[in-house]
């Protein structure tokens, strides 16, 4: 990743902007089902959106989540991200 570092044990690190509805969607399912994030605005910081763009095929698509082991999904469901946690 580039100058982001990876999120602890148990939790994540979504890329997000504020227009973005399924961003929106996803914190909520992430704040009720308590699985710790750290929020990251590709439009305030162009190191983030270049991460982006670089696990996205040169889009900037967001949510774009970052897991610990340093893997990342694209727009994933709560099942998904619980399950790559649980892995």
């Amino acid at each position: 990743m580039t100058t982001q570092t990876l999120p602890p044990a148990g939790s994540v690190t979504m890329y997000s902007t504020t227009w973005c509805g399924y961003c929106r969607r996803l914190k909520t399912q992430l704040d009720s089902a308590g699985i710790g994030y750290v929020e990251v605005n590709i439009e305030d910081l162009p190191d983030a959106a270049a991460y982006v763009e670089s696990v996205n095929g040169g889009n900037q698509t967001v949510p774009t989540v970052v897991f610990p082991d340093g893997s990342a999904l694209t727009n994933p469901s709560l099942l998904d991200v619980r399950d790559r946690l649980a892995n």
